[in-house]
């Protein structure tokens, strides 16, 4: 493999040759912010993020696309640098849904993360024409809200990625926003609902539905039996979140903390899958032996069925 020797803050490195300045920064351990970076996904420069400064050059340069050069020189934190990612962070805030305090990604977005670390105190430095996006809420498991979109298409990549493709860009310039095919809602197009897009949102504009409010309501209704089924994976996920290894098993944590909160009962999905395995056999033995419609194909994914029902019909 061939590979070059630049520096990165007045420290010299060698990294393989060919590769973008965000990635030999990271192999470096140097890290340089970005809004719509996505290894081998989205690499488009589209966030201006990344900016850094490349001794030579005539201006500033993306580093999530840029290629290192031998004998390159690259400064990622000087005072031109921050000022213009401060700049760019302002002027996504002009088109922004500020409405941080009721954002269900509020402390767990990246947006604000990158303005509290630049000292964007000025929301409405750049004030201006704002376009009203309306909520899309047509499908059961999330909420699309443009207005909170900052067009860094990680989202679209993704679902490209997924081979669905059912969103892009729509229109040009300042009117440009994410969405369908004829601004359709996703209910009327061939969104599978794998959630993708959600976990690659940098912002809170694509985010799953909440039902926590009638969850509790069903909790505390004393005529209600109210039982939770867990799938397999939550058990070694979800310690993730309270800062635990990952992989840590946290299962009978988890179940302690769901009866507290006042579920009934807390069953494992495996047990749901063992009952579906039945039912399925004596489906298919009642296809096969009274001449039913075959091959007969399941699944427990409601997002592979979708697909299949969209693409293979």
């Amino acid at each position: 493999m061939k590979t070059v020797n630049i520096k990165i803050n007045g420290h010299a490195i060698t990294v393989p040759a060919g590769i973008s300045i965000l990635e030999a920064a990271r192999e470096a351990g140097i890290e340089i912010p970005t809004l719509c970076y996505l290894k081998e996904i989205n690499e488009i420069g589209a966030c201006r993020i990344c900016m850094v400064e490349v001794k030579g050059a005539r201006g500033l340069v993306t580093a999530c696309v840029y290629p290192v050069n031998e004998g390159m020189e690259i400064f990622t934190n000087t005072e031109k640098v921050r000022r213009s990612r401060k700049l760019t962070l302002e002027l996504i805030l002009s088109t922004h849904d500020k409405r941080c305090l009721s954002c269900v990604r509020s402390g767990n977005c990246e947006l604000q993360h990158l303005c509290k670390e630049f000292g964007v105190d000025d929301e409405d430095y750049f004030k201006g024409e704002n376009i009203q996006y309306e909520f899309d809420d047509s499908v059961a498991h999330m909420i699309r809200d443009n207005n909170k979109c900052i067009l860094c298409r990680r989202c679209v990549a993704a679902c490209e990625a997924q081979k669905v493709a059912v969103i892009g860009a729509n229109a040009r310039g300042f009117d440009t926003h994410i969405s369908s095919a004829f601004d359709k809602d996703l209910a009327n197009v061939s969104c599978i609902s794998c959630g993708q897009c959600i976990v690659n949102c940098p912002t809170g504009a694509l985010v799953e539905k909440d039902d926590s409010a009638p969850v509790l309501a069903a909790i505390h209704d004393p005529s209600k039996f109210v039982i939770v089924h867990t799938a397999p994976s939550i058990r070694v996920t979800l310690g993730e979140s309270f800062g635990m290894h990952i992989g840590t098993n946290v299962q009978g944590k988890m179940v302690a903390a769901l009866r507290r909160l006042g579920f009934d009962k807390v069953f494992d999905t495996n047990i749901g899958a063992d009952m579906t395995i039945v039912e399925e056999a004596t489906e298919f033995l009642d296809r096969v032996q009274n001449g039913g419609v075959l091959p007969m194909i399941t699944s427990c994914s409601p997002g592979w069925v979708k697909y299949c029902e969209h693409y293979y019909p």
